[in-house]
Parts: structure tokens; C-alpha cells; sequence
């Protein structure tokens, strides 16, 4: 079914008609926190959450207490609030967000925004009080290898949920949009995920790591055979060449696959694990290009950022990252891993030009249509309508070309 929800609505009415509208009290709920240390989740609640504090609203952000080592009672102009929870791959995120929602009760919140989908069954919570309550359901985590069958069934039924728990759902991704819509009938607004972070000169992090600017390939990424790092990996083993090949990224739960990774022994392979902030910058603003290898997922973050900063970047083939980069970046056919992205890759370390004509191409994108102010105002709007009784997410049968 062709589609195109409403979002030119919204962006219609920021501006002037924002500026004249009281501020709000929000919460965040669903991540592991802030300062942002582990995925693009919790990137966007700190960059969205900023912002929305910059512009007047008072902003409470829901951490796990046993991932948040930051000891001050507000990060950015938004307020923290640590609560423990069950550290277990299947109970850590809902039992702390069950646990926030049942805080966030007597908050006297207006809007309290939840993501992540697995967390839609506890997402009524806020709305006892009379809070309006709305999710950001992410891409389609089921389809993760590391979940069991019982996790997945979970999973699904939580996304058909969000449609009576929340009172308006986002995705960032047409892609998602359409399976919300085709599969469960529900409405979702699209609100792009945001990209605008500082450009960096090589500095103490390459200098860490060996590294020298535009001699390395980079991966970022949380290691889980879903993310399919090893396609790079495995890709490197047959190319001719002095560059390196950085993996940035760690994952809880997954030692085997990481084993499996460092099982390679190649000296140009390097591993530095997690790497945010100033270092993550840097590493970003000189790589040669940027590789994405998860084949599940929406609208990845570390793709959206690397194309921000102006990297040739190429990736697994699926609907979404193809959403993503348009025609500005370069797609291998996953199913057939290293053998598919190995030729591809050669390609790019003989033509220097091409990669020059693709950052070009991916920088330009982004900075059309991935901004965290336009996304900030978006977020805004939506709140405001919400608030005003009206849902946002109406689904109509317009043409969408994907283009700009």
C-alpha cells in the first residue's frame, strides 16, 4: 500500500505557533539513560531531551541505576532519575520501565514518551493520571537472532499493544511505518531520527589505535550476530591492502559471537570495543568509509551520523538502510555476507574519486533531511496535539517516493 503520514502537518505548525504554547513537563522513559553510552536510543534522548530543555520544558530522564554512573541530579538541563531494576537480558529494560512508569504516576507529567515496542504493555501506566502517553516503537526487533521464540512472540505482541497503550506512535522509518500500518492497522507519525554532531581533526583516539586519517574502514555497532559485523570481517581477509579495519562496539550477552570475531587474529582488524563521545567523533570524521552489515532494525543512528559527517558509506541491503541513504550511498546483498561486500569494498579502495562523489552525495542527505532541530520541533508539535486531544498519525493513501 503507498502511504505518507502526515509529518508536512506537523512541521506546519512549529514556528510561531510552538513559541506561543505553555511549556510542558515530559518525561523520557524506556532507555538505559543518559550521558548516552550505549545505543542510538539513548543518543536520541539525550540530544532530543537537550533541546526540549533549551526551548523552556522541564525534562526527566528515567536511567537504570546500574548503567548510569553520572552522579549529579541533572545532565544537560533535564532532570535524572536512577531507579535499580532486574540486570537480565529479558527483564532489565521492562522492569525498569515498569518501575519508572509507576514513578512517572505521580510526576504530573503531560507527556511521558516511552520507546522501544517491548515496552508498550506497561505504557498505560502514566495515563491513570492523566498524563498522555506515546511511544517510539523503533524497528522490528523481533527479528533479532538473539531473542528465542518466546521472546520474539513477546515482542510482536507488544507491538500490536502500542496502538491501545499509547496515545500516538512513532516510527523513524517509512519502512516500519508501512508494517505498523499493514500488519496491525495502527497509525504511526514519522519523525526521522536526527544528525548533527561535530566534525573532529585526527587527534588523540587515532594516535590511540594506530590509526592515521583516511587509512581505515569503519563499523560501529553493538556485536550481535544480527549486526552481522562478521560480513566485514570476513571481507577483509581477501583484500590486498594496508588499511585497517575498525569494529567499534561491545555487546552484553554475546561472548561467543565477539570470540568468534577476535578469532580472525588479523593485525589490520582492530577492536577497540565501546567508543562514544570526543573519541567516537573523531573516529567518524576521518574514516575512509562507513560500512553498516545489520540486516534488522529501522533507521540505524550510526549510519544517519556517519553520513552527517560526510563518509561513503555502504550497506547491508535491506528496506530500511535503503530508505536511509537513498542514492547516496552503496548497497551489498547480504545473504551472501564477505563474498558480496568484499568486491564492493575493493572497488572503493582503487577509486578514491568515487568515495570522494559518495561523501559528497551522503553529507548533502543528510543535512536535507536528518536535523535534530527539525526533529526536536516535530517531537514538539506532536507533543502539543497530543495534548490538544488530536492524533497526529493519521494514515493517508498519498503517493510516498521516498525522494526529497
Amino acid at each position: 500500500m503507498n502511504f505518507r503520514a502526515n509529518e508536512i502537518d506537523i512541521l506546519g505548525k512549529i514556528g510561531d505557533h510552538i513559541s506561543m504554547k505553555k511549556p510542558l513537563k515530559i518525561a523520557l522513559l524506556g532507555t538505559r539513560g543518559v550521558p548516552a553510552s550505549y545505543s542510538g536510543f539513548e543518543t536520541c534522548v539525550e540530544q532530543l531531551g537537550t533541546r526540549l530543555a533549551a526551548r523552556g520544558h522541564e525534562v526527566t530522564v528515567y536511567a537504570r541505576k546500574h548503567h548510569i554512573t553520572y552522579d549529579q541530579p541533572t545532565y544537560r538541563g533535564m532532570r535524572l532519575v536512577k531507579l535499580p531494576t532486574i540486570p537480565n537480558k529479558y527483564l532489565d529494560t521492562i522492569v525498569h520501565t515498569f518501575l519508572s512508569s509507576v514513578h512517572a504516576l505521580f510526576q504530573g507529567y503531560d507527556i511521558a514518551l516511552y520507546f522501544i515496542a517491548g515496552n508498550s504493555p506497561v505504557a498505560w501506566i502514566p495515563r491513570l493520571a492523566g498524563q498522555k502517553s506515546i511511544i517510539n516503537v523503533d524497528g522490528l526487533d523481533w527479528k533479532r537472532q538473539k531473542w528465542p521464540e518466546f521472546a520474539k512472540k513477546y515482542i510482536r505482541f507488544a507491538e500490536k499493544l502500542s496502538g491501545v497503550t499509547a496515545n500516538a506512535v512513532i516510527s523513524d522509518s517509512r519502512v516500519v511505518q508501512r508494517y505498523y500500518q499493514d500488519v496491525y492497522h495502527i497509525p504511526t507519525t514519522y519523525i526521522a531520527y536526527g544528525a548533527e554532531l561535530p566534525r573532529r581533526e585526527p587527534g588523540e583516539t587515532l594516535k590511540r589505535l594506530g590509526l592515521k586519517p583516511r587509512e581505515y574502514v569503519l563499523y560501529v555497532g553493538r556485536l550481535v550476530p544480527e549486526n552481522c559485523a562478521h560480513h566485514l570481517v570476513e571481507a577483509w581477509q581477501g583484500l590486498e591492502t594496508d588499511m585497517k579495519c575498525v569494529i567499534v562496539g561491545d555487546a552484553p550477552y554475546a561472548e561467543d559471537y565477539k570470540a568468534q570475531l577476535s578469532a580472525y587474529q588479523d593485525p589490520r582488524v582492530i577492536m577497540p570495543g565501546y567508543v562514544f563521545g570526543e573519541g567516537y567523533w573523531e573516529l567518524a570524521s576521518n574514516a575512509y568509509a562507513f560500512v553498516l552489515t545489520s540486516g534488522v532494525g529501522g533507521t540505524h543512528p550510526a549510519l544517519v551520523e556517519s553520513m552527517a559527517f560526510g563518509n561513503c558509506v555502504i550497506v547491508h541491503d535491506t528496506p530500511e538502510n535503503r530508505e536511509t541513504i537513498g542514492d547516496a550511498g552503496l548497497v551489498y546483498d547480504g545473504s551472501r555476507g564477505g563474498e558480496a561486500l568484499r568486491p564492493l569494498l575493493r572497488k572503493l579502495l582503487d577509486e578514491p574519486g568515487l568515495v570522494e562523489r559518495y561523501r559528497r552525495m551522503a553529507a548533502a542527505r543528510a543535512s536535507r533531511r536528518f536535523s535534530w532541530e527539525a526533529v526536536t520541533d516535530a517531537y514538539e508539535a506532536l507533543f502539543y496535539d497530543v495534548l490538544a486531544g488530536r492524533r497526529v498519525a493519521k494514515f493517508e493513501t498519498a503517493v510516498s517516493t521516498g525522494k526529497d
